[in-house]
């Protein structure tokens, strides 16, 4: 299975601009700049690689998780995950920080913790940013 994207940049890293489309047609002809990317604080000013990825690592950890939850036998009512991707320029990404608040009728906060460690570690995502800190607090509703 695979899947695709792609970025279109024109210009300098500064003063260019791009866009992104991916192969489901969920977004396309997306924009994204320098500015959006180093600059704005407020991430409102257009999208970039580092919100993508935590898009991705927050989607792919709650799927697995809900997973383990219903093998369980503890079925998720919600699962809400957050993932804070840092950048630090001149770095690089050094960071994955999951947050988790799930609403899990008829499991222990133990078992719950339990299987959210092993969603993190399991989880496609998390496995492929191996290179950076993965970080995960979870708490039940």
């Amino acid at each position: 299975m695979k899947r695709t994207a792609t970025a279109n940049w024109t210009g300098t890293l500064v003063e260019g601009t791009g866009t992104l489309d991916v192969q489901s047609g969920a977004f396309s002809a997306l924009p994204y700049t320098y500015k959006g990317r180093f600059v704005d604080e407020s991430g409102k000013s257009g999208t970039n690689p580092e919100e993508l990825i935590a898009a991705a690592h927050s989607g792919c950890f709650a799927m697995q998780l809900g997973h383990f939850l219903a093998e369980n036998g503890t079925p998720a009512t919600n699962l809400k995950v957050e993932a804070a991707v840092t950048l630090i320029p001149g770095t690089g990404i050094t960071g994955s920080a999951l947050t988790l608040v799930g609403t899990v009728p008829g499991i222990d906060n133990a078992t719950f913790q339990e299987l959210a460690e092993k969603a993190k570690a399991n989880c496609p995502v998390s496995k492929a940013l191996g290179a950076i800190e993965v970080t995960l607090d979870a708490r039940l509703a």
